[in-house]
Formats: C-alpha cells, sequence, structure tokens
C-alpha cells in the first residue's frame, strides 16, 4: 500500500500499483474477499493499527498486510483473525521495545504485565484460527500400543459417546 497525505492533509491509503484497479483485485483476493467494502475497511483498521503520532506508518501497515497474506485467510474471517494477530504482533514487539528501555521498577512492571497478556492472546489468536480452520475437530494418532500378557486392545476407529448417553 502506498500512504500518502493530499494537498488538504488527509492521508490516502492506496494499492501500490501501477493498475489500481488490478492492485485492489490483488488484494481483495489476499483477504480472501471480493467485497471492496470489506477490504477498505480492514485497510482502514490496519492503517489505524499502524499509526503513529496520528500518522499512519506505511511500513507497518505494509507488514501488517504481509502478515495476513502470510496466513492465507480463507475467508473473511480468517483474515479479520490474521488483521488482529498482526496488531496484536506490532502491540506485543512495541512493549518489548517499552520493557527493554524501562527507566525505573514501575515502568517495567507495567510493560512486562502488558506484554505477557498480547503475548497470550497471539497464542490464543492462533490456537482459535487453528480451531476455526479444522472445525473445531481433533485428531489423536496412536503410532506405539503396548499390550501385557492378558491384557486386551482394540484395532480400528473407536468412537466415544461420552457419560449419560447409554442404550
Amino acid at each position: 500500500m502506498k500512504v500518502s497525505d493530499d494537498s488538504s492533509g488527509a492521508t490516502e491509503i492506496a494499492p501500490d500499483h501501477p493498475d489500481a484497479h488490478l492492485g485492489l483485485s490483488l488484494l481483495a483476493e489476499a483477504l480472501a474477499t471480493t467485497d471492496v467494502s470489506f477490504v477498505v475497511g480492514l485497510i482502514s483498521q490496519l492503517a489505524d493499527a499502524g499509526t503513529r503520532r496520528r500518522k499512519v506508518e506505511e511500513r507497518e501497515l505494509n507488514f501488517m498486510l504481509a502478515v495476513v497474506k502470510g496466513a492465507k485467510p480463507k475467508d473473511q474471517m480468517e483474515a479479520m483473525l490474521a488483521a488482529q494477530m498482526a496488531a496484536v504482533h506490532m502491540a506485543t514487539m512495541a512493549l518489548a521495545r517499552r520493557l527493554a528501555n524501562a527507566e525505573n521498577m514501575t515502568q517495567q512492571d507495567s510493560a512486562e504485565r502488558a506484554f505477557n497478556k498480547l503475548a497470550r492472546t497471539f497464542a490464543a489468536q492462533v490456537e482459535a484460527l487453528k480451531r476455526y480452520r479444522t472445525g473445531g475437530e481433533q485428531k489423536v494418532t496412536v503410532e506405539h500400543v503396548t499390550v501385557n500378557e492378558g491384557g486386551q486392545a482394540i484395532v480400528g476407529n473407536v468412537a466415544h459417546r461420552g457419560r449419560g448417553n447409554r442404550d
């Protein structure tokens, strides 16, 4: 994305591509959508997240878009979650910088608490994306089974209905 200020001082954000229409189409494809309103909205939200001192930072915006694109979203929900992950990552790194430059214990404690919360949030977002992509299904593969003398084993697919579901 290319970020510039127009003559009135308003920030303009546009695809950094010789053909603006094709650039927008490629961006929509990377965000797994055909809805231009979604593309514009998500770019605007990422631009807000990548703002420093009330100025949209092109480098940060493009980094967050690269994170979203790298997540290879398959639909708008995945694109939004990847955008949140990018924003949380940016905030986590900003707090890591603040923690490294803390000048007293109060600053250090504050930065450390926020850093840890954001790091846990990012890990939870990764798990949420994984669950969303798999439909919440979990698969367990048992590679080695030892059956001692007198023991019994079942080979094949086993379905467990849980407690209270007896026929």
